[in-house]
């Protein structure tokens, strides 16, 4: 960033229009659906700030209408299932079946843990029956890194959790079942380069657990919700802004999620991303819920509602669901 852009105010599109930069939306290729903030897990870094304690879910009806829209919209290629731990979802195993049967793919953001929790017995051979995507939280190869950001246990049963699915053939050449990871940094800084990051898991899993993955995901915390409480206690949260702000990167910023996603909320609302969608920052494209859109290709070339979290995503090598950008 440089220091006239430091000298006085200025907001995210600001910044975009210094680097000239117009950020509509393309097609639409992706539809993230949370389908409700029930968790087993309370992480230090969630954006969500889903729990044990946490109600909100979403209903037959809202999941019938995703799938209604979903059938209608032949350039969206991919399902991703998000929460909570989206496997506590009554929904859930509908969702995934019924966009299968229409030919998408479908992404699980799968916490591990959720494996061992009642209920979930046979929840890895049904994502493996339907070939699902599983993208799963480990957010180090550490125990006590993972610990510290995720709680006491977690990483021992989230290395079980990958050995099930390994040995359903998640991470195994040949298979075609895709099993990928995401790491989040503990604390207030920018992930370490993603194809250094990768070669060292890929290492340290094999080693010393017999792991096998196919991709791993760097994430940026965003300041929002738990994480930004977080940054507010320790004092960090203006230090942390000026390190998103200072490296601020124009190629990551084209390829921002936002411009080829649709995010949906549990109750049907609809926003540009998923930490919109936390913040309840209205879909730019003036649209309420999925009953007010006749269908997702309406929404190509539209406007986009920005924040000033955005710089998380556009940091660096950028950050995104499917990791970094540039």
């Amino acid at each position: 960033m440089n220091a006239a852009l430091k000298a006085v105010p200025f907001t995210f599109e600001s910044v975009l229009r210094q680097h000239r930069l117009q950020l509509d939306r393309r097609r639409l290729e992706i539809l993230q659906v949370n389908v409700g903030l029930r968790c087993n897990q309370a992480c230090h870094h969630c954006h969500v700030e889903a729990g044990p304690k946490r109600t909100e879910m979403m209903d037959e009806r809202t999941a019938l209408r995703v799938l209604d829209l979903l059938a209608g919209a032949p350039a969206v290629h991919t399902l991703d299932l998000t929460g909570g731990a989206p496997e506590l979802n009554p929904q859930f195993r509908g969702l995934v079946q019924g966009a299968r049967a229409l030919g998408k793919k479908v992404i699980d953001r799968c916490n591990l843990t959720i494996l061992f929790e009642p209920g979930q017995e046979d929840t890895t051979r049904f994502l493996a029956d339907q070939g699902v995507i599983v993208v799963a939280s480990l957010p180090c190869y550490s125990k006590s890194n993972v610990e510290k950001q995720r709680g006491l246990g977690v990483f021992d049963k989230s290395i079980e959790g990958l050995h099930r699915l390994n040995a359903l053939g998640y991470g195994q050449p040949g298979s075609g079942l895709e099993l990928d990871l995401v790491y989040n940094p503990i604390g207030a800084s920018l992930p370490p380069a993603q194809p250094v990051l990768e070669a060292r898991y890929r290492v340290e899993l094999a080693e010393h657990f017999g792991i096998g993955f196919n991709r791993l995901f760097t994430i940026t915390n965003m300041p929002i919700k738990r994480f930004l409480h977080q940054l507010r206690r320790d004092g960090k949260h203006e230090a942390y802004m000026q390190t998103l702000i200072d490296a601020f990167n124009p190629q990551a910023a084209e390829g921002v999620m936002c411009r080829n996603l649709l995010s949906v909320g549990w109750d049907g609302q609809v926003y540009d991303c998923d930490f919109n969608q936390m913040l309840e920052l209205p879909l730019g494209a003036g649209r309420k819920t999925l009953w007010d859109l006749e269908d997702l290709a309406q929404l190509e070339r539209r406007p986009i509602t920005f924040g000033s979290h955005c710089f998380g995503c556009t940091a660096g090598a950028g950050s995104s669901c499917g990791g970094s950008l540039a």
